[in-house]
């Protein structure tokens, strides 16, 4: 693996991970806002 080129990189990927398992988990906060306005207040 080659790994990431700049720290934005390596931090933008490990959030959208992280989002990504918060939503498969349920843990989303706000029941009434649509998922993918959740998903970019978290990834924002």
């Amino acid at each position: 693996m080659m790994g990431f080129k700049a720290f934005h990189s390596a931090q933008a990927t490990i959030d959208g991970i992280e989002t990504a398992h918060m939503i498969r988990n349920g843990q989303l906060s706000e029941e009434n806002m649509p998922t993918y306005k959740q998903f970019m207040a978290l990834a924002g």
